[in-house]
């Protein structure tokens, strides 16, 4: 084990520095100059382009193509950090990103997830750390109570809540608790006959997740939505169609219900679907990714109403609540259905306190067996700021939103395309009514390509219901006033500059 092989020029092993991981005075120093460079990108994130500029591949060229066989001084690696990584950074935070819905950051959610990383538990049951499994059932019943919902979601009621990292796994989980359910009633052998359900409007991890619990592709239907119900789940629509499927004896498993959708948000009716559900034994899941935070406004709780009908609901704090990625709350009425579709029992595993389910192992409540002590994140964003602010932070990115929506409905030369709800303005470019649509959709991409090629602001499209839009959605951090302003004066000038050059 001495020296290498004669024809590697690496140092022999004797030569290579003494390795301590955890030199508590060495993480001191060096976690004192990244909270240094931590503040200083938050402090000048405004002179980055909010898009990367780089070309695929870019970073290859830039560093080695090995690793280093010996360690490298810090300064080294920070060096490279804002060198190399910091220009190939599309900037999230920055206050000029408007583009997909918006990854909010806090100190107080930065401080929790150094303690979370401070304390590394792998809190896969409740003996593994108690702490971490009772603080994550306080604040999801904390934030259950903020919501308004019904005890029946609470671990103070019936029900309880988790910690997933994504809607994705939140969605995947709650359909295998319902597959698993439903097959325990008409046999495993038809899988086969299950028939899922969502609009077309609904996130496209929804139909990756039914792939993954088994549901054939031939039976996941995405159901037409229209702009004249300003692209909502329609109860009547659904219900002919889940008809249709009940008198080709398939099986109706599980509906997906939107409160926000990603093109344009709009809100499914829950109440009317949550009696559609019922009627067929449905189990309706209510992905309030982007959209449910705000519901802690009493203005906007309304977009809940008929929650008590559904089986499950997540939603995504890192969305709009400050508490960094990844943080997906999700809810369930019957935890034992989730428990018995997930749960996993290995020897080495098993203790006392589980065998008299006497507590909560949330291995059981999720795909995998490890997880991070979240919970600490949310316990001090809500601690730190309390419900007031939270509330606040919400309604002053709707407030900026209004003013956006105010500049497009001022200038007869652009359009509001679906209304507002929340923070999220869907508007395009159409300078003459009488234009084709093929045109309007080139003009727009054209404006789109031109603002984002600034870098100074970042801002996205899509499609619905033929129509293409851009997207201006509110809510990073640091946004302010004269950010909104200045997008807006940057988007004029930009559609001006391409009808100056006649580009249609």
């Amino acid at each position: 084990m001495g020296s290498l092989d004669s024809n590697n020029s690496s140092p022999t092993q004797t030569n290579v520095p003494k390795f301590n991981p955890l030199d508590p005075e060495e993480f001191r120093t060096q976690a004192h100059q990244m909270v240094d460079f931590i503040a200083d990108y938050y402090k000048n994130i405004e002179t980055y382009p909010v898009l990367s500029q780089v070309e695929p591949g870019y970073l290859r060229t830039q560093l080695p193509e090995n690793a280093p066989y010996c360690p490298e001084p810090f300064e080294a690696i920070m060096k490279d950090v804002h060198n190399h990584i910091v220009p190939g950074m599309t900037h999230w935070l920055s206050p000029n990103f408007f583009a997909f819905f918006p990854a909010t950051v806090s100190s107080a959610a930065f401080i929790g997830e150094m303690l979370c990383n401070c304390f590394n538990s792998v809190g896969f049951n409740w003996l593994a750390s108690p702490a971490m499994t009772e603080l994550e059932m306080i604040v999801m019943d904390w934030l259950a109570n903020m919501l308004k919902l019904p005890k029946a979601f609470m671990f103070s009621g019936t029900g309880g809540g988790v910690l997933q990292s994504t809607t994705s796994e939140a969605i995947l989980c709650t359909l295998i608790a319902a597959r698993d359910r439903k097959l325990d009633n008409i046999g495993v052998d038809n899988i086969g006959k299950l028939v899922v359900y969502g609009s077309d409007q609904t996130h496209s991890t929804y139909t990756k997740a039914c792939k993954v619990a088994g549901i054939l592709p031939c039976n996941i239907r995405a159901v037409p939505t229209c702009i004249e119900s300003d692209f909502a789940l329609s109860p009547a629509v659904l219900r002919g169609i889940i008809e249709a499927d009940v008198a080709a004896r398939l099986v109706p498993l599980f509906l997906c219900a939107t409160v926000g959708t990603t093109s344009t948000t709009a809100v499914d009716p829950l109440s009317q679907l949550g009696q559609l559900a019922e009627e067929f034994d449905i189990w309706l899941h209510v992905d309030a990714a982007y959209g449910g935070s705000a519901c802690i406004c009493p203005e906007f709780r309304r977009y809940l109403d008929g929650i008590e009908r559904a089986n499950s609901l997540s939603l995504s704090p890192h969305k709009w609540l400050l508490s960094y990625l990844d943080c997906c709350c999700m809810w369930v009425r019957e935890p034992n259905v989730l428990v018995k579709a997930l749960s996993t029992n290995p020897e080495y595993l098993r203790n006392k306190r589980s065998e008299y389910d006497s507590v909560v192992d949330y291995k059981d409540w999720q795909i995998g067996t490890g997880r991070k002590f979240k919970s600490l994140r949310l316990w001090l964003v809500m601690r730190s700021y309390g419900v007031a602010n939270l509330q606040s932070h919400i309604r002053s990115d709707v407030r900026m939103a209004k003013m956006f929506e105010g500049f497009i409905r001022s200038d007869s030369r652009f359009e509001v395309v679906v209304p507002r709800r929340f923070s999220l303005v869907c508007f395009r470019f159409n300078p003459n009514k009488e234009h084709e649509p093929v045109y309007i959709e080139f003009l727009n991409k054209k404006l789109l390509d031109s603002v984002n090629s600034t870098g100074l602001v970042y801002m996205t499209h899509t499609i619905v219901g033929g129509i293409y839009m851009l997207r201006f959605a509110v809510g990073a951090t640091l946004t302010e006033d004269r950010h909104v302003i200045s997008a807006w004066k940057l988007i004029k000038e930009s559609a001006e500059g391409l009808l100056r050059k006649s580009v249609f």
